[in-house]
């Protein structure tokens, strides 16, 4: 049952991946500056700092494009545990089922970069697929990880 949740669970989340790729290069720039400016704002409220709007839109300017690389590993490690998850059903030791989620989700990666090649304002670029090749294999091995802490502490 896990799995299968997981499985469609994995489907809708590639489907929201699509989505945002879909979205012209105008809007996307729009979603992750409006991110970073919520994090510096937040960030500046929560320590008392008192940062003019000038300074905070220039902060934010400077950490779009971290911000942005950051949600590209992040939508993989989610895709790929999500993978990791559903090939569960499987008999497949835990190394091959992060194997095959790894390559499965570095595939979707490589889909999805020439998905943008037709979007406007977009390119499909081998950086992006390397950034979301690594967030993959960075989520499946805290799994792997934590996986193997639960199995020494019991």
């Amino acid at each position: 049952m896990k799995s299968t949740i997981a499985g469609i669970l994995a489907l809708i989340w590639m489907c929201v991946i699509f989505a945002f790729s879909a979205q012209p290069s105008e809007e996307s720039s729009e979603v992750s500056l409006g991110l970073s400016y919520r994090i510096v704002n937040t960030t500046g409220l929560f320590f008392h700092l008192h940062i003019d709007e000038e300074k905070l839109r220039e902060i934010a300017n400077e950490m779009e494009h971290f911000v942005r690389k950051a949600a590209h590993m992040t939508e993989y490690a989610v895709l790929a545990i999500l993978l990791y998850i559903w090939l569960g059903r499987w008999q497949l030791s835990r190394l091959k089922r992060a194997g095959a989620a790894a390559v499965f989700a570095m595939l979707y990666a490589c889909s999805d970069e020439i998905h943008q090649l037709f979007v406007p304002g977009r390119a499909g670029m081998v950086s992006d697929v390397l950034v979301d090749s690594a967030g993959a294999v960075l989520g499946l091995a805290i799994v792997l990880l934590a996986g193997s802490i639960r199995g020494k502490v019991r």
